[in-house]
């Protein structure tokens, strides 16, 4: 197996293009799967790439580089809007996975429960991708991962950033999580909420996502619309707002138990959303 270290983008786009390498940033996910026998030709390992390893503010939003870690999104300076990727950060794993893992691999394993995703659905993240024939493209979180451990990457693409807009001023957000164990678990369900109320003190904006209750993390649309008006002391989730979920019976719990765990997830994600803008 090779192993190749580029330092600069060009020379990893053209790496790919000719050999197909399989990329690896922290490696969180690639490693394992090395273990159970799925070994690559070549690794092409995207750490040393300086544009996809910075986190930065702009007029009109943030970039993330590709290869930010989970640590470096915690310890970044970013509004109250981003509280909730903050606190799902320091749910991916140990301290030891958020230290090596990264952003974008989050999203290119596409695990249904994935914790990241949420968050970024309700930030409204796009996911720039690069090619050495075709250049860069961008895509919104959404039409990125396709289905379970599926993406819209191709194979000569690496994800180089995601982009989140301006979110609105004075917006909160929040994330709640259940697994069996408080580190290296595998979310039973898990909801993340932005929520910008007005000056009465009722919600004007609502943007709620929910994972590993479908194949791939959603925003509930119907939800969302019923929330605008309502004083966050008095959200009711209603059976409803959650009919585009379809969970899966599994050892870590069958799908009506899920669904009970989300409707309480939504709400504490939205009261406390409401109370961190």
């Amino acid at each position: 197996m090779t192993y190749l270290i580029p330092t600069n983008l060009e020379g990893a786009l053209i790496s790919l293009a000719k050999q197909r390498d399989r990329i690896v940033a922290g490696g969180t996910d690639v490693y394992p799967a090395m273990r159970q026998g799925n070994t690559p030709r070549s690794l092409l390992d995207v750490t040393r790439i300086k544009e996809l390893m910075n986190i930065t503010v702009m007029d009109t939003g943030v970039r993330i580089g590709a290869a930010v870690t989970w640590s470096k999104i915690v310890k970044a300076k970013l509004p109250a809007a981003f509280d909730g990727l903050k606190h799902a950060a320091k749910e991916v794993g140990s301290i030891q996975i958020q230290n090596a893992g990264t952003i974008a691999g989050n999203l290119c394993n596409a695990s249904p429960a994935a914790d990241g995703v949420p968050p970024l659905l309700t930030l409204d993240a796009r996911v720039e991708l690069a090619s050495a024939e075709r250049g860069a493209r961008i895509l919104p979180l959404q039409e990125f991962i396709l289905g379970v451990r599926k993406t819209a990457v191709a194979f000569d693409e690496i994800v180089t950033a995601i982009h989140i807009p301006t979110p609105p001023d004075g917006a909160g957000s929040a994330f709640e999580k259940l697994g069996s164990r408080k580190y290296l678990v595998i979310s039973i369900a898990m909801t993340a909420a932005l929520i910008k109320c007005d000056v009465h003190g009722l919600i004007s904006e609502a943007r709620v996502a929910i994972g590993a209750c479908s194949p791939v993390a959603l925003r509930m649309a119907q939800l969302e619309a019923d929330l605008v008006g309502v004083k966050p002391s008095e959200v009711e989730i209603l059976p409803n707002h959650l009919s585009q979920l379809s969970p899966i019976d599994d050892v870590r719990g069958p799908g009506s138990y899920r669904v009970d765990i989300v409707q309480e997830q939504c709400r504490r994600a939205i009261q406390k959303a409401a109370a961190n803008g």
